[in-house]
């Protein structure tokens, strides 16, 4: 089964099913897929460009808007709760200034947990990654975290390249996305960082 989506391409920001991405819209094209979505289903599509030319990448994640606040300006601040994975089948040829995209809902995984061995090597490699960084993490809390937040988590603000953050949207299970995440955090955890950043 497809349905119609409105898509705001962004690259490096990923959503997950379960997961809350917040975002600050001011350009007005989607200030008005905003205002679109909420007279109709209050759905988007979050999605990111393969690069310059506009093309997507085919899966994106459907996200709900749980919160909006519309400044004075016309800008919004909106939070969207990530709802279901979808992959784009084709782009429609729409009016709008914002794309629209005919898309397949993908099934949600449940009942997806890590191995302890996994979930301790994320932990460690978490803590090693942010050490070398300088993030600031409270380390208390990410304990507390169940498999699904803690990973997602991590590949929603981990600072990876775009093509990194879409191998990470697209794994199949979390063991899987938790094993890439140690990976590329061993990767890119070889570069110093030089901002902060607060993992919570």
């Amino acid at each position: 089964m497809t349905t119609r989506l409105s898509i705001f391409p962004l690259p490096g920001a990923l959503l997950f099913p379960g997961m809350q991405l917040p975002l600050h819209l001011f350009e007005p094209r989607y200030r008005a897929m905003i205002s679109d979505a909420m007279a109709r289903d209050r759905r988007i599509g979050m999605i990111q460009p393969r690069g310059d030319d506009g093309e997507l990448y085919a899966i994106g994640c459907v996200g709900k808007i749980a919160e909006v606040e519309a400044l004075e300006d016309g800008r919004y601040n909106v939070i969207l709760e990530g709802v279901a994975l979808f992959r784009i089948v084709r782009e429609l040829d729409v009016s709008t200034a914002f794309r629209q995209v005919e898309a397949e809902l993908l099934p949600i995984i449940e009942d997806d947990a890590l191995s302890l061995g996994r979930r301790s090597s994320l932990e460690l490699e978490s803590r090693r990654f942010a050490d070398v960084q300088g993030y600031a993490v409270d380390w208390d809390a990410v304990a507390r975290l169940d498999d699904e937040s803690l990973v997602n988590g991590i590949a929603q603000i981990a600072p990876f390249d775009s093509a990194a953050k879409q191998a990470l949207l697209e794994a199949p299970d979390i063991e899987t996305r938790a094993e890439l995440i140690i990976q590329l955090m061993q990767f890119f955890g070889r570069h110093d960082g030089d901002e902060s950043v607060t993992l919570q």
